[in-house]
Parts: structure tokens; C-alpha cells; sequence
């Protein structure tokens, strides 16, 4: 039985992962885009640009617009938030609802995770998919990135964690899970490409769907998709409809997928086809 003190460490555990998870989300595609021009500054034989470190320690956390430090006092999940009425302490710049959000949501993650596992490696290894997932949306969403440096180890872990039984998910099923994860994207890739010369969504939704099975096993990907499919069809008529298309006007599709794969983790596959009305 779950203690009330167990809970709530599991939920400050999610808050500060969730303070870290802004970290990512911020810096990793500007890693990865320094990475990129290392390595094509390479292929041309030329000397790699000269730039300063920049990873997720370096820089210390400092606010965007006046680049003043950040100190670990105001930098507490959501407390600081709060204190600081949402407005960097240095220059009043105002924050963005995107931090404590993140924060709050991974701390409910986490608290869900040991809500219903308890105190136990399950807990936390589904803890941490969650917190992936989490990363994995909001860096799509913003730069249409679903990067290989948490995609191909997600898929892994879920593996891994179904070798070990900590998924609850047989390791045969989470591997066919991962294969038709990835190869059912891959074909709806390519049909559509042959069809209208234009590709509909990027690798990176392979690899996360691969992930999700890998996790959930194969029984979770026609609920899984079904669902990312209408809500991402619906918030992108939404966004039709009062111009808030981005350029090129499409929608990254792995919020959405990331969003299934929290359904069916919560509620479980045949409980989701009912929800949509078909025979689960």
C-alpha cells in the first residue's frame, strides 16, 4: 500500500525531473543542430566552426532575454514560478506557462506511475517513459524534431524493461510491437509519397511508434494511432480555422502519438476502442 509520504516524494521526484525536462527541450535541438554542422563541416573537409560549449550543464540556466544566471533558489518547479508572478526576477521578461506546465505534468506522471505500482522498478521505468514522452511532444511541437537521442533509447528500455518484466508487457509482444510500430508508419511514409510525390510526416514518427510498442505491445498500436490520428485531425481544423497554422501548414504528428500512448498506458487498449465506438 502507497503512503501518503511515498506519493508525494514520487511527485516531487516528477517535479524536478519535470525542471529538467524544460532543460532538454530547450537545448537538445540546438545540440543537435551544432552537432549537424560539426559533421557537414567535416564531409567538406573543412575546419568545424569555432563555438563555445553548450550542452545541458553548460551554460549554467540563465533567462533568454537579459541572459542574467539563474540562481537554484529561483529556480524551484513551480514554487519560483509562483514567487516571480511568472517574470524573470532580473529584467520582468515575462516566462513562458510552457515550464511550470511541463513541471506539473511530470509530476503527475510520476505520480501516477507510483500510484499504481507502488514503490518498485516499474514505477519508475514507466515514470520515465512518461517523462520521454513528455520531451519527445513538446520538442516535436516546436521544432517538428523527434531526435534519435531519446526515440532509439526509448525503444530499447521498453524492451529491456519487458525482458525484465517490469512493462507487464511480454517481451515477444513488445518486440512485434516495435516491429509493426515502425514498419506500419514506414509503409503509410511511402504510400503516400508515391501517391502525391510529398512526404506526410518524418522518420521520427516511425521511431517513436516503434518506442510505443515497444512498451505497450502490439495490441496498443491500432487504438494508439486511431486516437493520435483524430486528435491531431482535430486540433489541426482548430488551428485551420483561426490561422494558427504554422509555415508550411502542417501539424508534427508525434504529440499526438505521444498523447495515445499515455491513453492507452491509463486506460488500456480495448478500453480506448470503446471509448471510439468499436468493438474492442
Amino acid at each position: 500500500m502507497l503512503s501518503t509520504l511515498e506519493w508525494s516524494a514520487a511527485v516531487l521526484l516528477g517535479l524536478l525531473v519535470g525542471s529538467f525536462l524544460n532543460v532538454v527541450i530547450h537545448r537538445l535541438p540546438t545540440m543537435l543542430q551544432r552537432r549537424w554542422e560539426v559533421e557537414c563541416a567535416a564531409l567538406r573537409g573543412e575546419e568545424p566552426p569555432a563555438q563555445p560549449p553548450y550542452n545541458l550543464l553548460v551554460p549554467r540556466s540563465h533567462c533568454p532575454a537579459c541572459r542574467a544566471s539563474i540562481p537554484w533558489w529561483r529556480n524551484i518547479p513551480l514554487v519560483s514560478f509562483a514567487l516571480q508572478r511568472g517574470r524573470c526576477a532580473a529584467c520582468g521578461t515575462r516566462i513562458a506557462w510552457r515550464y511550470p506546465v511541463v513541471e506539473l505534468a511530470c509530476g503527475a506522471l510520476f505520480g501516477a506511475a507510483a500510484w499504481r505500482y507502488g514503490v518498485s522498478y516499474p514505477a519508475l521505468a514507466w515514470a520515465v517513459w512518461g517523462a520521454a514522452l513528455l520531451a519527445l511532444a513538446a520538442i516535436d511541437w516546436d521544432t517538428t524534431l523527434l531526435p534519435d537521442d531519446i526515440t532509439l533509447p526509448l525503444t530499447w528500455a521498453g524492451l529491456i524493461g519487458a525482458a525484465l518484466g517490469w512493462t507487464g508487457v511480454p517481451l515477444a509482444d513488445a518486440l512485434w510491437g516495435a516491429v509493426a510500430g515502425y514498419l506500419s508508419l514506414w509503409s503509410v511514409y511511402w504510400a503516400f509519397k508515391l501517391l502525391t510525390g510529398k512526404e506526410g510526416m518524418g522518420y521520427g514518427d516511425f521511431k517513436l511508434l516503434a518506442g510505443l510498442g515497444a512498451w505497450l505491445g502490439w495490441q496498443a498500436l491500432i487504438p494508439l494511432v486511431l486516437v493520435a490520428s483524430l486528435v491531431g485531425a482535430v486540433v489541426g481544423l482548430v488551428l485551420k480555422a483561426t490561422g494558427g497554422l504554422r509555415e508550411g501548414r502542417y501539424v508534427p504528428f508525434g504529440p499526438f502519438l505521444a498523447l495515445g500512448g499515455l491513453l492507452v498506458w491509463a486506460a488500456g487498449p480495448k478500453t480506448l476502442l470503446t471509448w471510439l465506438g468499436l468493438p474492442a
